[in-house]
């Protein structure tokens, strides 16, 4: 029996909240248990200088754990991000332009902060779950708004955590989980079933093939339930919202 009761294949509760912010071009509030993420989408009619003059736009991820985020205060990167968060950042960046087309979306950028409200647990996957929608909902405001001609990505986009705890592979860790599982491991797939990212480390002993088969299987019916519910929430379109500079 896990902590929480729920079966090895079972995700926590989560939700989707659009709109959580005023301002953002796409904010949502992403809950997956007792984890909680803020993602808002922002654009920039910009792009980088390397960018400049290629015809093609950009997106790029910030991610962050506010200071009440763990029962421990967690001291704000004031002199930039440490490795921790550099990686997560990189990652959530790199699983959101799998998807976009950066030609479509023309020399222009869209700027993703991911800020963890609330963490127990998953909250690389979570962020990346909900940054797809509130990238989402930023582009859909481009098409609204005559900016774009048509929103431009290419797949859905969703990850989950999953791990060997006690010897039994279980989807969606909690902190209890994952700080004692024997192996996690963070996965990120399209709608289409395609992988973008698999993180897997051995905290204990080394995994047998078996086992890795075992826990990307148990990834891909999670992600899929996610993907259904991610549907659900683009299939009604969010209300307009200027852009200006």
């Amino acid at each position: 029996m896990r902590p929480d009761g729920r079966a090895q294949d079972e995700l926590r509760p989560f939700s989707f909240e659009r709109d959580f912010t005023a301002y953002a071009h796409g904010s949502v509030l992403v809950t997956f248990g007792d984890t909680k993420v803020l993602c808002t989408a922002m654009l920039d009619e910009d792009v980088p200088r390397w960018m400049r003059n290629s015809g093609k736009g950009w997106v790029t991820a910030e991610y962050a754990m506010l200071p009440g985020s763990s029962p421990e205060r967690i001291r704000r990167e004031t002199k930039g991000p440490k490795g921790r968060t550099q990686e997560i950042q990189r990652l959530i960046g790199r699983a959101l332009r799998s998807v976009v087309d950066m030609r479509a979306l023309g020399e222009r950028q869209i700027l993703i902060d991911c800020d963890v409200l609330q963490a127990d647990g998953g909250t690389r996957t979570a962020s990346i779950t909900g940054a797809y929608l509130a990238l989402h909902d930023c582009l859909t405001r481009m098409v609204q708004a005559g900016l774009i001609s048509g929103v431009p990505l290419l797949d859905e986009l969703a990850a989950i955590s999953v791990g060997v705890v006690k010897g039994e592979p279980c989807l969606d860790l909690p902190y209890v989980e994952d700080s004692t599982a024997e192996t996690d491991m963070n996965v990120v797939m399209t709608g289409k079933g395609l992988f973008v990212e698999v993180q897997g480390t051995a905290e204990g002993a080394p995994f047998s093939r078996e086992e890795l088969d075992s826990l990307l299987e148990l990834a891909s019916g999670g992600i899929r339930t996610i993907h259904e519910a991610q549907r659900a929430y683009v299939a009604e379109p969010p209300s307009p919202r200027t852009f200006g500079r």
